[in-house]
């Protein structure tokens, strides 16, 4: 797989349809790169090691598109959480063994974003959906019943909307502890943009 290095971050040069297809085939954890994210990681250690131990970059700017056509190793395509969801959901449609758990925005928000996306693609591929209290990363409690609800759920995909860095930095440290999770995608706000 072909990356671009912008700073100290290597971003996979793919496209959607790759990106989709390697999922499919070897699950993994996608982060989605923008300026934003290049500022924090300069001086965010913990984000920093977040970001190493990520399987999928992929750029989330177009101000990093053009700074890859500089830098004369132009990458392919934008793909935002807000694209990469949907594109995810719609390509696993019929795929029964795609099973979501929705994970972040303000309370009633990720269940309205679950009922819209289940009517949208026609069954339950989002299974389960839960809305954190502000500042649970800090939780441990409130992060091991999170985890519990994932594990319980019989999810095989994450999807976390909680904001950046703090959902790199959650899905980098329960990672492990969730069972059946084979596909983790940090999605930023794009549960809020489901909910309509």
């Amino acid at each position: 797989m072909k990356v671009v290095n912008l700073l100290n971050v290597s971003i996979d040069n793919l496209s959607i349809t790759e990106l989709l297809e390697r999922l499919d085939c070897e699950g993994g954890l996608v982060f989605t790169p923008n300026v934003d994210h290049l500022i924090k990681l300069q001086y965010d250690r913990e984000f920093y090691e977040a970001y190493k131990t990520s399987n999928y970059r992929v750029c989330d700017s177009q101000i990093l598109i053009y700074a890859s056509h500089f830098l004369g190793t132009p990458i392919k395509e934008k793909i935002s959480g807000s694209d990469l969801f949907p594109a995810f959901y719609t390509y696993h449609k019929n795929n029964e063994s795609i099973k979501i758990f929705l994970l972040g925005a303000a309370v009633g928000v990720a269940s309205k974003a679950k009922e819209q996306i289940n009517q949208k693609i026609g069954r339950e591929i989002v299974i389960q959906a839960y809305s954190p209290s502000f500042g649970f990363e800090k939780n441990e409690e409130e992060c091991d019943k999170i985890v519990e609800l994932i594990n319980q759920s019989g999810a095989t995909v994450l999807a976390i909307g909680v904001g950046s860095p703090k959902q790199e930095k959650w899905l980098v440290k329960y990672r492990n502890k969730l069972t059946n999770i084979k596909i983790l995608l940090g999605i930023g706000a794009t549960i809020d943009f489901e909910a309509g």
